[in-house]
C-alpha cells in the first residue's frame, strides 16, 4: 500500500511538472524575442533554428547555460529533501502549495477527487508535450508557428 501511494504521489508531481511545461512550451516561443530585446541579449542564443525550444529531438540542450541545469537540480533536490524529512509529519498535506486555496483541507473526498482531476489532466499534458517535440522535429518550426502564420 506505501509503494501504490508513493507511486500515486510520483504521478502527481509528474503531472504537475506536465501541465507547467504545457504553458511553458509555447509561451517560451511567443516571449522569447521581447524578453531578450529587454534584457540586451541575442534572440538566438538559445532557441534553435525555427524559434524552436530546445529538446532532446530538436538539439539545443548544450546551448543552455549549466548554471540552469544546476539551479534546476537544485531547487529539485531541495523540494525532495524537504518533502523526506517532513513525510512522516501528520500535517503534510498542509505543507502543499495551493496560492489560491482551493485544495479542501478537511474533505478528503474532496482531495482525492482533485489529486484524480490533476493526474488525468496531468496525463494528457505528458501527451501534449510529447506532441510538441515530435511536431517540431518532424515540421522544422516552432509549435506556435502556424498559429501565428496568418496573424503577424
Amino acid at each position: 500500500d506505501s509503494k501504490l501511494a508513493w507511486q500515486r504521489e510520483a504521478e502527481l508531481k509528474h503531472s504537475r511538472i506536465a501541465m507547467l511545461a504545457v504553458i511553458g512550451w509555447p509561451l517560451s516561443e511567443l516571449l522569447h524575442q521581447p524578453l531578450a530585446q529587454m534584457f540586451h541579449l541575442d534572440d538566438s542564443a538559445l532557441l534553435g533554428s525555427g524559434d524552436r525550444v530546445p529538446s532532446i529531438l530538436n538539439g539545443g540542450l548544450d546551448r543552455v547555460n549549466p548554471l540552469f541545469w544546476v539551479a534546476v537540480l537544485g531547487v529539485a533536490s531541495a523540494v525532495e529533501l524537504f518533502q523526506m524529512k517532513n513525510n512522516n509529519d501528520s500535517d503534510a498535506k498542509q505543507l502543499l502549495w495551493d496560492p489560491l486555496g482551493m485544495y479542501p483541507a478537511n474533505n478528503v473526498d474532496q482531495q482525492k477527487k482533485i489529486e484524480m482531476a490533476e493526474i488525468n489532466n496531468g496525463r494528457l499534458a505528458m501527451l501534449a508535450i510529447t506532441g510538441f517535440a515530435v511536431q517540431e522535429f518532424f515540421s522544422n518550426q516552432a509549435v506556435v508557428a502556424p498559429l501565428l502564420h496568418n496573424h503577424f
